[in-house]
């Protein structure tokens, strides 16, 4: 036996030295990869902006400091996450160029972030040696009220964004999400969804051109890059096709005062018919009424039940919504009470829960108020109203798991109007509305993060009867590795994001991309012939 015992740990030994020579060589390789990069890099240290300022590797004291600005969610903040082997925070158009030639050249692969809301953090983290290519110094935002448009470049957050316009017009606005801090790189390119969606489309519907740099370092508008990519980056992720510089967005008119408002209900004050209710009408009200339904579970005199609120924005006053919305929707019944009156832009104070007297300055703050934490993240599409039953067996199943708040987002409206095919982006006619499962825990244990997930996962597979099917319909800007990746060549994870859009998307990829540069796990993939 101690002669066995001895070949054992011979072995484990020879394995361990193996092991340390396999990684050895492999950090070795990183770093005469990401010395070539460095190399290859132009020496432009006479230019106003030289590249040098703009790079930052894990020798820099402040190079966590650069990588952590942009992580909003603490899943990919820890010891382990895998790190870039550098981090370029582009200053001009040609490190853009440089980045991209230089990393395709010593065979890197690049990660291109402007907000970091990547609920994966797919826009920072890797598996294989990589660098980031980080756009949020380009972040200016050119307001032409003559032509009603504006020139966004990818790194401005949606606050910039709409603080922006406000300045200039009180009866301007631009259909977006309503999270301040997200980077119009990523969010427009995915979808750019947000509470005028039923007036006005998404942010998609609302470009009229874009600047990119493609898998050549060529700058490209609209017409240098052609109708397909154009048409592939509204709504099929840009960062499959190239880098994102800049949008050119159609402004859309706005009411000079707007109504806000929330009105919550527990199961003991009659949530599920109100919400039966909600399913028949929310996509048939006037366009410029949205209202969201957010259930989540409340202990209230110690018992726990479902608290359903009804948060809604309208694009008029009180005294034209509250009949329409006796009329039309009774059940919930609405009183001037539960109303705010105040101009567009005091919306996303609202929407953000921020007292109405905070300064709009707050806008521009390029980091959320909240601090840092976990989060984990799902979404659906419901095209036939859930009926009482299983309404009943989501909220039990809700309680049960406790920890997931969810957001019903209604469609209908200019949403249904515009076809499938006419942006990448295909979620559209039949659907009644959107749901974000949202799980946010702050506990940092390994416990905690596989009970969260699981809790997240197990609500989600509650709702398969009740959901889109065969794909199940997901929504690209909602990341959610889950669904599959393109590791093995599955494109299902497409199918879910894209439908029939994916055939068209496969062939601009070809042809915009076709050694495959622009690529991460979800990517849109070159198929093998």
């Amino acid at each position: 036996m101690k002669v066995f015992s001895h070949f054992i740990i011979y072995d484990i030994i020879q394995l361990l030295i193996l092991i340390l020579f396999l990684v050895s060589n492999v950090i070795q390789a990183s770093n005469s990869t990401i010395d070539n990069f460095l190399q290859c890099l132009p020496n432009n240290s006479s230019q106003a902006n030289p590249i040098s300022k703009a790079i930052f590797t894990p020798n820099d004291p402040s190079f966590l400091t650069v990588l952590q600005a942009y992580v909003r969610d603490s899943r990919f903040n820890t010891s382990s996450t895998s790190k870039p082997l550098a981090i370029i925070t582009a200053l001009d158009v040609s490190h853009v160029q440089a980045t991209i030639l230089c990393a395709k050249a010593t065979g890197l692969e690049i990660r291109i972030r402007s907000g970091g809301h990547d609920f994966e953090g797919l826009s920072y983290v890797a598996q294989v040696p990589f660098v980031i290519l980080d756009m949020f110094n380009f972040r200016s935002v050119d307001i032409d009220l003559v032509n009603e448009t504006a020139s966004v470049q990818a790194g401005a957050t949606l606050g910039e964004l709409y603080y922006k316009i406000a300045k200039m017009s009180n009866v301007h606005a631009f259909p977006a999400g309503i999270c301040l801090t997200l980077g119009t790189g990523g969010h427009f390119s995915g979808g750019g969804y947000g509470v005028m969606l039923r007036q006005f489309g998404l942010s998609v519907d609302n470009i009229i051109d874009a600047q990119i740099v493609d898998a050549n370092g060529s700058v490209l508008d609209r017409g240098g890059m052609g109708e397909d990519v154009f048409w592939a980056i509204r709504g099929g992720g840009g960062a499959s096709f190239c880098v994102i510089l800049a949008w050119k967005i159609k402004l859309v008119r706005v009411p000079e005062i707007v109504t806000v408002f929330t009105v919550p209900r527990t199961l003991g004050e009659g949530a599920t018919d109100v919400v039966l209710q909600w399913q028949q009408v929310a996509t048939e009200l006037d366009k410029n009424l949205f209202i969201r339904v957010q259930p989540q579970v409340q202990s209230i005199h110690g018992k726990k039940t479902v608290q359903v609120s009804f948060i809604g924005s309208y694009l008029g006053r009180v005294e034209t919504l509250i009949p329409m919305m006796n009329k039309n929707f009774p059940i919930l019944g609405l009183k001037a009470s539960d109303c705010i009156e105040m101009p567009w832009i005091q919306t996303h104070l609202f929407w953000n829960n921020l007292p109405q007297t905070t300064p709009i300055e707050v806008l521009l703050q390029r980091t959320p108020t909240l601090p840092l934490n976990f989060q984990k993240h799902k979404s659906d599409y419901v095209k036939t109203p859930i009926p009482r039953s299983g309404l009943e067996t989501i909220w039990s199943k809700m309680i049960e798991v406790e920890n997931v708040l969810m957001q019903w987002n209604p469609y209908g409206g200019r949403m249904s109007e515009i076809p499938e095919n006419e942006t990448a982006f295909p979620h559209r006619e039949g659907i009644l509305f959107k749901m974000q499962y949202i799980t946010i825990w702050h506990d940092e244990s390994n416990q905690a993060l596989n009970y969260n997930i699981q809790s997240t996962k197990e609500l989600h597979a509650t709702f398969t009867p009740y959901v889109s099917s065969n794909p199940r319909e997901t929504f690209l800007n909602y990341r959610d590795i889950d669904i599959g990746t393109n590791v093995n060549g599955d494109l299902s994870f497409a199918m879910d994001f894209f439908k029939d859009n994916v055939n068209r998307l496969l062939k601009v990829k070809a042809k915009v991309d076709p050694s495959n540069f622009f690529r991460y796990e979800q990517s849109i993939p070159i198929l093998s012939r």
